[in-house]
């Protein structure tokens, strides 16, 4: 059994209310709280809520590329069956059997730039790095599956990604990510 710090079960519990009820709307005495962590233990790790905030999308952003980029790579090796695994992922995030206990309540970096709208807010910036990093990972799994742009294809599977999860949160429609699926089948070389 791995024992958490007192640091990591902070971070984990102020994740799951961020993620789930909003980080605006979650205050420090309810992540406290759930976390059973006095506010001395807070301030010890974090001078602020922003540097806990922004220490919960680091996690956050470690845990979905780690999750996202393994199914994809256990789903096989042929680089655009990778890519299209991307979005049979996501139906398995949308419902629900991804991330045990947190359940899907849309991307938690959109909810963040949402909530932090000035682009050079570090929250928002954390939240546009995410991004970029998939875009990153994308782009040569689109170069081996033989794209004659793979930066452009990266862009476009990003942005059909994106679609999914803005549709399958506001929509409550999980079948988002076969409909992303099927554009997706038309815009990687065969």
């Amino acid at each position: 059994m791995v024992v958490q710090s007192r640091r990591d079960e902070l971070v984990d519990t102020a994740l799951r209310l961020f993620y789930t009820r909003g980080f605006n709307a979650t205050g420090i005495d309810k992540i406290l709280a759930e976390a059973g962590v006095a506010k001395m233990t807070l301030y010890k790790h974090f001078r602020s809520k922003e540097e806990l905030i922004l220490a919960a999308l680091n996690r956050r952003d470690e845990q979905f590329r780690n999750w996202l980029m393994s199914e994809m790579e256990k789903a096989s090796p042929h680089p655009r069956e990778r890519l299209l695994a991307m979005f049979d992922a996501l139906e398995e995030w949308f419902n629900g059997r991804a991330f045990k206990g947190l359940g899907f309540n849309g991307c938690a970096f959109i909810n963040a730039a949402s909530e932090f709208g000035d682009h050079q807010h570090p929250i928002h910036r954390t939240a546009a790095e995410h991004k970029q990093r998939i875009v990153d990972y994308l782009e040569p799994l689109c170069r081996q599956a033989g794209a004659e742009d793979p930066a452009a294809l990266a862009e476009q599977l990003a942005l059909l990604k994106e679609g999914a999860i803005a549709t399958a949160q506001v929509r409550g429609m999980p079948a988002a990510s076969r409909t992303a699926k099927a554009i997706a089948e038309t815009l990687i070389p065969a």
